[in-house]
C-alpha cells in the first residue's frame, strides 16, 4: 500500500514540476534584514515580488476583506503542528499584538485598507518568533520544505529514505488504513463494538 502511494505521489509531484508551479521554483534569496512578510513569502510561497494588497489578499482565506484572529493565527503558523508547543495564551497575545498595530477602528480585525495604508505609512508585520508561518497542508509543506530541496522529477521510490520522507508517507499510510477501517464499518449493519455492554448477550 505504501509503495503504491509513493509511486502516485511521485507522479503527481513530477507533473506539478513539469508545469512550473511556484512551489517548485527556487526559493528567493532573502536579505538578512528583510522583514517577516518578505521572509514568509519567500520561504512559504516562493514569491519575491509582491505588494501589500497582494499579500493581504493571499492571506484573506475567506475573501472577507478583513483579517480575523483565525486568519492571523493561520498566517503566522500558529495553527500548524510546528507551534503545538506554544500555549494558547501566548498565541492569543501574539495575534493581539498584530491587531493592535494595524486596527485603527478598534474592530478587532484588520481590514484591507487598514493593512495597506499601514504598510504605506511604514508599518510591518512583526516577527513573533514562531518561524516563517507554516500554513499549508501536510502535502504542501512536505513538498516545498523537503521534496524540492532534496529530490526532483527523477527521484525513485528507493531514494525516499530521509526521515522526513518516511514520516510523511507513514502518516499517509495510517490515514489510508483508518479510511479502510471506517469503510468496512460503514458496510456493516451492526457494529458490535458500538453496542453497550449491558445489551450484549453472553455466549
Amino acid at each position: 500500500m505504501l509503495f503504491a502511494f509513493v509511486a502516485t505521489a511521485l507522479t503527481l509531484l513530477s507533473h506539478v514540476q513539469a508545469h512550473g508551479e511556484h512551489a517548485h521554483e527556487q526559493q528567493p534569496i532573502v536579505p538578512e534584514d528583510a522583514d517577516w512578510a518578505t521572509r514568509h513569502m519567500a520561504e512559504e510561497h516562493h514569491i519575491s515580488s509582491f505588494d501589500a494588497g497582494s499579500f493581504f489578499n493571499l492571506h484573506d482565506y475567506d475573501s472577507s476583506n478583513e483579517w480575523t484572529r483565525d486568519d492571523l493565527l493561520k498566517t503566522y503558523g500558529l495553527l500548524d503542528q510546528s507551534t503545538a508547543h506554544v500555549s494558547q495564551a501566548d498565541k492569543d497575545a501574539a495575534v493581539q499584538r498584530v491587531i493592535t498595530l494595524f486596527d485603527r477602528d478598534q474592530s478587532g480585525t484588520i481590514s484591507f485598507a487598514e493593512y495597506t495604508v499601514g504598510v504605506a505609512q511604514g508599518l510591518a508585520l512583526p516577527d513573533l518568533g514562531y518561524g516563517p508561518g507554516h500554513h499549508g497542508d501536510d502535502e504542501y509543506e512536505y513538498e516545498i520544505h523537503h521534496f524540492e530541496k532534496y529530490h526532483d522529477e527523477n527521484t525513485r521510490e528507493e531514494d525516499l529514505i530521509h526521515p522526513e520522507d518516511i514520516e510523511h508517507f507513514r502518516k499517509h499510510e495510517e490515514m489510508e488504513e483508518a479510511q479502510e477501517r471506517q469503510e468496512r464499518l460503514d458496510r456493516m449493519q451492526i457494529v458490535e463494538a458500538n453496542i453497550p455492554q449491558k445489551f450484549r448477550r453472553e455466549l
